[in-house]
């Protein structure tokens, strides 16, 4: 039981006619008829792509013979589909995830040990408080001298 597996160019959705493998020991591209199993290191390219492959600067392209014509769909492909969707039906619905409980960032921080630790350090920055009008005037008259 196959599926028709799709070209593996992102946004096409024809299907796969070929199997593209890079062998990076040889710099070599070699692109041969579709693969009886996706391979993780190996890319499905339908007809269009195939032929228009390139290699890049330095690499040589090995093109096995390749049977063009999109494989029709089989009785096989179509109980496959049916069973899947069988099993995704008969799957109970699942439960929503809870939503994560808040803490107020004060009481974050107080349970974080790394908070802790950093938060004894003393900062390069540090908050001053409003100068008064009066302090204003003495520091005005500390400057004349």
């Amino acid at each position: 039981m196959t599926l028709t597996r799709q070209c593996s160019r992102s946004a096409c959705s024809k299907p796969a006619v070929a199997t593209l493998t890079y062998v990076y020991a040889d710099s070599t591209v070699v692109l041969g008829p579709l693969a009886t199993y996706a391979e993780p290191h190996t890319y499905d390219l339908c007809a269009d792509h195939a032929q228009r492959l390139t290699a890049p600067r330095g690499w040589d392209i090995v093109r096995l013979a390749v049977d063009m014509t999109p494989p029709e769909p089989t009785p096989d492909d179509l109980v496959a589909l049916a069973e899947a969707v069988r099993r995704a039906a008969a799957r109970p619905p699942a439960e929503p995830e809870p939503e994560p409980v808040r803490k107020p960032a004060r009481a974050a921080r107080a349970e974080d040990p790394a908070f802790l630790s950093t938060a004894s350090r003393r900062r390069h920055l540090r908050a001053l408080p409003d100068a008064t009008d009066d302090d204003v005037s003495t520091e005005a008259g500390d400057a004349g001298r």
